[in-house]
């Protein structure tokens, strides 16, 4: 609009005075009324000093070559050139490069697999076992026992413990087959499940798996959801009121801990487990327990029933299955 002012004005007063006038710059107005003409590029002529086509195909092949496949440009022109051989300046093997869009870090590079997320289902004792192993402060800093512990998943049950002065693959070999023998496992009955510490993934403890035909699944890296009742039993233990900072000895730690096993599987109530104990859930007694509760409830509930505003009370669940990372409904639709 200011532009289509100024040309109005003009013949009367002016170019400049009407651009002055009306605040327009004459630049543009010049340009406005002589647009630049679009010019076509010229055609970048080739370099003498350019390599040919052929050239660049035989520096691209030894780039790329079994040999140099992954070193940088600079490492190559020099190794050819302590060799006696100069094919091109190291700029040129870049551009070289840039023209395949190979420019890129050359060197092997570590490929961190891709880990699956342990999906495992227990419905019964002694099908899903979960072992790790935990520090234990010793008399003096950077002192330390190892806590071996194996737990039943579905009924929260200690089935095998140790404590020792290191971690040790062999160590954990010999518990999981004693507890294994304790409880009788058959072939093809049990999953055992744990992180992916040295111990857990050594070989001795995976050929003693096999040859007793047990499947073993770990952890994805730096995941401890993936082995959380392990996590819980060991976050119960050590914030237990008798534990201490710090074991004067090994046998110290053996003595606190044979109590508190024996504690853990035949007294604690497990709100997991509705409120039973390991031991009771792992040898079938948690059926008889609760029926015993709910007759119990039912009879106070008879004598007083003003006292219960929502009917008769009823005892916790018994657990019917137990999951680690348990598949969404999307998930299992899929």
């Amino acid at each position: 609009m200011m532009e289509q002012a100024v040309e109005e004005l003009t013949p009367i007063v002016g170019t400049r005075p009407a651009c002055a006038a009306l605040g327009v710059a004459p630049a543009t107005l010049y340009r406005r009324r002589r647009p630049p003409v679009p010019r076509e590029p010229k055609p970048r002529t080739q370099p003498a000093r350019a390599l040919t086509p052929q050239e660049r195909e035989a520096v691209h092949d030894v780039l790329t070559s079994e040999r140099f496949i992954d070193r940088s440009p600079a490492q190559v022109w020099a190794t050819l050139l302590d060799e006696g051989r100069y094919l091109c300046s190291e700029r040129t093997m870049y551009r070289v490069l840039d023209e395949r869009a190979e420019v890129r870090e050359r060197r092997d590079q570590l490929r961190h697999p891709t880990y699956t997320k342990p999906e495992l289902l227990a419905e019964q004792p002694n099908q899903l076992w979960s072992w790790d192993i935990t520090k234990l402060l010793g008399p003096a800093k950077w002192t330390y026992f190892y806590l071996y512990v194996i737990l039943d998943v579905f009924s929260r049950y200690v089935v095998g413990w140790t404590v020792q002065h290191r971690e040790s693959a062999r160590v954990a070999e010999q518990l999981i087959a004693q507890a294994m023998a304790q409880h009788q496992i058959a072939p093809g009955q049990l999953t055992v499940h744990a992180d992916r510490g040295s111990a857990m993934t050594s070989k001795p403890v995976a050929f003693l798996l096999a040859d007793l035909g047990v499947t073993k699944t770990h952890s994805r890296p730096y995941t401890s959801t993936d082995n959380p009742f392990s996590e819980a039993h060991f976050k119960t233990m050590k914030y237990c009121p008798e534990f201490p900072d710090r074991f004067g000895s090994i046998v110290h730690s053996r003595t606190f801990c044979r109590p508190f096993f024996d504690w853990y599987n035949h007294e604690h109530r497990h709100s997991g487990i509705g409120l039973m104990t390991p031991a009771a859930v792992h040898f079938g007694l948690a059926t008889a327990i609760r029926e015993e509760r709910a007759r119990l409830l039912a009879a106070a509930y008879n004598a007083h029933p003003e006292r219960f505003v929502r009917g008769v009370p009823q005892p916790p669940a018994l657990p019917t299955a137990v999951w680690i990372n348990q598949p969404s409904t999307q998930e299992v639709a899929h």
